[in-house]
């Protein structure tokens, strides 16, 4: 079966997350990525938290499947001339160095126009033209400045970063979209262009309904879906709202069956009106059926606390599959908190490719995530990520570099 980006070439100047995570979404629908590596040392996280001496880490095998690696220094002459000829060869150059530095290596837009006027360049950046666009940045500076900690956590406590990597990750996938885009886009036009994805732009998006918040905040002075009502107090800021669901629907985390000792012995409640009366007979409270108190969305707003007491009761005698079973029966939105551990040993998953076990020639099997996209005519088969310089003389053959030029690069230690 063919692939959805089959006969594109990507040259992957990423490293460590969010770049990565872009090339990665690109080589499993099928585009051949090229990833370019310092020799001898290579993408950082391949050293970074290894948990096996002297073997690529997890971090650099679950980011980089289904990419070929070469190694090239781009500082010597003769490293040069091979990026030249990589960048006509290629549709997209994607990178995420420090503002500035694939100016400094000498490949300006103008150059690489000039190179290939149908090249893709695309960035990602922590931040987009402004005061801090020469800042550094990394997942949890972006979750900082995008808006998320300040919205996360509990009002009563410190702001809170999330461990869902919506900075690094999240602005890859902006970043692939753009990508794609760039690459219809030139079926028209015939001429490339630079894509932009900046974490601070891609989690303020992601916090769209706090933005939204804000505004509602500043003309009435209250948000009655938040907990802090109708006791607490607001300021003139989005408050942290613990876990309040973000949409009209009331909605928090109960302790379930087992919750003194296992830490995820929890589940997710949404009190949906539409389904209100289902609630009441399941909780075994039909008297609130009846009780004006509890007859519509606005008076039960002041009286969350108690509703969700009352389901807490409930809940705590089953166990959270047990609760969502019950609950699911009667349509009632809910979801058991579900740990890392297990994920791992979900069949679905597995069965959908969702998670993979891969096998590595150094690691041995390990597990991972796959395409999170599922095309009905582009499947993808998860490989494993490439040793360091593993396709170097493979992409330079195709390059058509003869013997004599290759020796002359490793003499000149280009590759």
């Amino acid at each position: 079966m063919s692939k959805a980006l089959d006969g594109i070439r990507i040259l992957d100047f990423t490293h460590v997350q969010s770049g990565p995570t872009c090339t990665q979404l690109l080589a499993w629908l099928g585009a051949d990525v090229i990833k370019v590596e310092k020799a001898g040392v290579g993408d950082i996280t391949r050293q970074q938290l290894r948990d096996i001496p002297d073997v690529d880490s997890l971090y650099f095998t679950m980011l980089n499947h289904n990419k070929r690696s070469i190694t090239l220094d781009t500082k010597v002459p003769s490293g040069q001339a091979v990026l030249e000829k990589l960048i006509k060869r290629c549709d997209v150059l994607v990178e995420n160095f420090a503002p500035g530095a694939l100016d400094r290596m000498g490949f300006t837009w103008e150059r690489i126009q000039a190179l290939n006027p149908a090249m893709i360049v695309a960035s990602v950046k922590g931040f987009g033209p402004g005061p801090y666009e020469d800042c550094k940045v990394y997942e949890n500076v972006a979750q900082c400045t995008g808006g998320a900690a300040s919205t996360t956590g509990f009002d009563d406590g410190l702001p809170l970063v999330t461990g869902a990597q919506i900075g690094d990750s999240g602005t890859g996938l902006n970043l692939a979209l753009g990508i794609v885009a760039a690459l219809y886009q030139r079926k028209t036009t015939g001429r490339g262009q630079k894509v932009l994805a900046a974490m601070q732009d891609g989690v303020l998006n992601l916090c769209r309904i706090k933005l939204r918040d804000q505004q509602r905040l500043a003309r009435d002075g209250v948000m009655k879906e938040y907990p802090q009502y109708p006791h607490g107090q607001f300021g003139t800021a989005v408050p942290r709202a613990g876990n309040a669901s973000g949409g009209g629907q009331p909605g928090t985390i109960v302790k379930c069956k087992g919750w003194e000792t296992d830490p995820n012995a929890y589940l997710y409640f949404v009190a949906q009106a539409q389904v209100w009366e289902a609630i009441c007979e399941v909780i075994g409270k039909p008297e609130w059926l009846t009780d004006p108190h509890f007859s519509s969305p606005a008076t039960r707003l002041p009286r969350l606390t108690e509703i969700f007491s009352a389901v807490e009761n409930w809940t705590k005698t089953l166990s959270k599959f047990e609760a969502m079973q019950r609950l699911s029966e009667h349509d009632i939105p809910c979801g058991p908190i579900l740990s890392m551990e297990e994920l791992m040993a979900e069949p679905s998953l597995r069965a959908t490719g969702t998670i993979v076990e891969v096998e590595h020639p150094t690691r041995g099997p390990y597990l991972s995530v796959g395409n999170p996209i599922k095309m009905s005519d582009s499947s993808t088969e998860v490989t494993r990520s490439p040793l360091l310089g593993e396709h170097t003389d493979e992409v330079l053959a195709e390059l058509g570099l003869t013997v004599s030029e290759v020796a002359t690069l490793r003499a000149d230690k280009a590759i």
